[in-house]
C-alpha cells in the first residue's frame, strides 16, 4: 500500500486538509463575492466544490437528499432571518423577500461537511446542538465582518442564531445517519 493512498493515516490526512482548504475558499468566494455584488462567482465556487464532493462520494443519493434537505432547511432559515429583520444581506438576490442564491450556495457547502468531516457528530445530539449553537452563530459573525450583511440588532441576531443552529445541526446529522442506516440496510438485504 503507497505511503498516502487514501486508506493511509497520511493520505486522509492530506484529503481532509485538501477538502478543507477547498470549503474554506469556496466560503470565502461566496461571503466575499456577494459582500462585493458578484455573489455569481462565489455561488459558482461554491457548486464545483458541490460537484467535486458528489463525484468523490459513493452514496450520491444520499448527497443529493443531504444538499436538498439542507437547501430547504437554509431558504426557510434565512428567508425567516431576513423576514424578522435580524439580518441583511449585502446581495439580496433576484428574490428579495427570500434568502439569496448565495447563503442558499453556503447551505449546500455545509451539507458536505455531514457524511465527511461532522460525520463524528453522528448519534450526538447534544455535542451537534452545541457545535452549531457556536459554530454558526460565528460563521454568520465572520461573514456580517467581511460585508456581506448586517445585523441591526446584534445580540438579537446572534442568540436566535444560536437556538436556530443548536437544533438544526442535529436534525441534520441525524437526517444524515438515518440515510447512511438505510444504504447499509438496503446493501445487507441485497
Amino acid at each position: 500500500m503507497p505511503l498516502l493512498s487514501p486508506s493511509s493515516k497520511a493520505g486522509q490526512l492530506l484529503l481532509g486538509l485538501a477538502w478543507f482548504a477547498l470549503f474554506q475558499a469556496a466560503w470565502f468566494a461566496c461571503v466575499l463575492g456577494a459582500a462585493h455584488g458578484h455573489s455569481r462567482w462565489g455561488v459558482l465556487a461554491v457548486a464545483a466544490v458541490v460537484a467535486l464532493t458528489w463525484a468523490a462520494s459513493n452514496a450520491r443519493s444520499d448527497e443529493l437528499r443531504l444538499t436538498a434537505l439542507a437547501l430547504l432547511l437554509g431558504l426557510v432559515w434565512d428567508t425567516a432571518m431576513l423576514q424578522l429583520g435580524l439580518l441583511v444581506y449585502a446581495s439580496p438576490g433576484p428574490l428579495p423577500a427570500l434568502a439569496p442564491p448565495w447563503i442558499l450556495a453556503l447551505w449546500a457547502l455545509f451539507a458536505t461537511l455531514l457524511s465527511g468531516p461532522l460525520a463524528w457528530l453522528q448519534g450526538r445530539p447534544l455535542l451537534a446542538a452545541l457545535m452549531g449553537a457556536v459554530g454558526g452563530p460565528l460563521s454568520y459573525l465572520a461573514a456580517v465582518r467581511l460585508g456581506a450583511g448586517s445585523f441591526p440588532h446584534d445580540s438579537r441576531a446572534l442568540l436566535v442564531l444560536a437556538i436556530g443552529w443548536g437544533l438544526m445541526t442535529p436534525a441534520l446529522t441525524e437526517a444524515t445517519r438515518h440515510l447512511a442506516q438505510r444504504r447499509r440496510a438496503a446493501c445487507n438485504t441485497a
